[in-house]
């Protein structure tokens, strides 16, 4: 990288972290803190939703798709279009009503007014704990950006291990210290130029610099060009890992809460939806595709920020890093920000019964924030993919919980005993699947099965429980 580009991406930085200061001063209470006063526009809550979605893991990771089976990656982000939309007509609306009469902070403050403290306990760990394992794949993603990019000369150290602990410290410091408020208008940002550097400065200088479509067409298989050069199978774990998380997720909550009314949330997850599906996704398999073409012996994920860095002229690299550094950390902020109000609100808080001043509640949720995050980037240096942890992360929250939370949302069938059955045994054998690494038929991803045993437990405890 030349001076100038390392220069455009520090002032960058520096911006990030001047609105988390700022922030930091106007928080007044816990609810600015968490749900931004409950008064954020869906044009902001909506850019939020899709640069929290997409972010890092899923920018690094569908170049990497796109390296390795071109177009047909781009059905990834298809099933978030899906998951948005679906939210927005069935679920937003209610819980937008519910938000608006007893005030939420969290997602188990859902399932707590609809089975009990119990059960949003448990709900509280399996999401605290699938979104620190999220928040450790968008610290990798970051990593591997900037070890193929700004760190990629170091000598002195290994560039990624570097680039783990910078990419961390600078995550932490303004979402400690600014909250939700912070994360969105970061948010909004960070997704303008992320979008808008890729589609209008990224792809057209990598692909003019490659030597156009004759160049590209050749060095890249025919299969690479179509929309079917994926199986069904992986379609089918695309499907149950992504488009449930839209019912479940506590980053997306904390964004229903943040909303006005139910037409501004009903409006924000709309708006999410189409700039995943078709915008981002074909720009992210596309820059992918000719991260294969400039370094075709990488490493699928680590391809596109090489290009971006060799290929690339002065000053536009470092604005398209950080276009990219922007979606990782757009995700990274949320995930910590749910974590933290997973453990803080609905675990500590909940479990001691204190009545804390809005100080001192914002001032614990700073400190677990930073423990959450101190944790991430410990898991994230075990890790080699950037996808696989935040898929795997995803099926764990979704096998625990989405049978509850439907059956909340649209059955009068809701039994606490059931509920808690469901989440451990669903979200429990995926955990194992994945840490054992078990083998299953077809293919399967383990949420499949993770989600027909939570749902088989529910039924057979609330039957069981009804006759007795």
């Amino acid at each position: 990288m030349h001076l100038l580009d390392y220069i455009i991406f520090a002032l960058y930085f520096l911006g990030v972290l001047g609105v988390g200061i700022y922030f930091f001063f106007k928080n007044e209470n816990h609810e600015d803190y968490f749900v931004g006063g409950r008064s954020i526009s869906s044009f902001h809550v909506g850019l939020s939703i899709v640069a929290t979605d997409v972010g890092g893991g899923f920018s690094i990771g569908l170049g990497g798709l796109g390296f390795v089976m071109g177009l047909s990656g781009s059905w990834l982000l298809f099933t978030g279009l899906v998951g948005a939309w679906l939210a927005a007509v069935f679920t937003v609306p209610k819980l937008k009503k519910l938000d608006m009469t007893s005030g939420y902070l969290t997602y188990p403050d859902f399932l707590r007014a609809k089975y009990g403290g119990k059960v949003a306990m448990f709900a509280a760990v399996i999401s605290g704990i699938g979104y620190l394992g999220f928040t450790g794949g968008q610290i990798l993603a970051g990593a591997k950006l900037a070890a193929g990019s700004v760190f990629s000369d170091l000598t002195a150290f290994d560039p990624l291990s570097f680039s783990l602990f910078v990419i961390a410290a600078v995550i932490l410091l303004y979402t400690v210290l600014g909250g939700i408020k912070a994360v969105i208008y970061t948010d909004t940002v960070q997704w303008i130029v992320l979008l808008g550097g890729l589609m209008f400065l990224g792809f057209p200088f990598a692909y003019y610099k490659l030597g156009g479509w004759e160049v590209i067409s050749a060095a890249l298989p025919a299969s690479h060009f179509s929309l079917t050069n994926v199986s069904a199978v992986t379609l089918i774990n695309w499907s149950f890992t992504i488009i449930p998380i839209w019912f479940i997720a506590m980053t997306l909550y904390q964004r229903v809460y943040a909303s006005p009314d139910v037409k501004s949330a009903k409006r924000a997850f709309f708006i999410a939806g189409v700039f995943e599906y078709p915008f981002m996704a074909f720009v992210g398999v596309g820059l992918g595709m000719l991260g294969r073409v400039a370094f075709p012996e990488s490493d699928p994920e680590m391809a596109l920020p090489l290009m971006l860095n060799h290929v690339l002229p002065i000053g536009i690299t470092g604005f398209l890093l950080a276009s990219y550094f922007s979606a990782v950390m757009s995700t990274a902020d949320s995930c910590l920000i749910a974590s933290s109000g997973n453990f803080t609100n609905d675990i500590i808080v909940g479990l001691f019964k204190k009545k804390l001043s809005d100080k001192s509640v914002i001032r614990l949720s700073q400190l677990i924030t930073l423990i959450v995050g101190v944790l991430a980037l410990l898991l994230a240096s075990t890790f080699q993919s950037v996808l696989d942890i935040v898929l795997q992360a995803y099926g764990f929250m979704v096998s625990g919980l989405l049978v509850p939370t439907l059956v909340a949302y649209f059955s009068k069938k809701t039994d606490s005993t059931a509920a808690a059955v469901s989440m451990i045994g669903g979200g429990g054998f995926t955990l194992v699947a994945i840490l054992a690494k078990i083998d299953l038929p077809m293919g399967l991803d383990p949420t499949v099965f993770g989600l027909t045993i939570s749902a088989v437990l529910y039924y057979v405890v609330y039957y069981l429980r009804k006759n007795v």
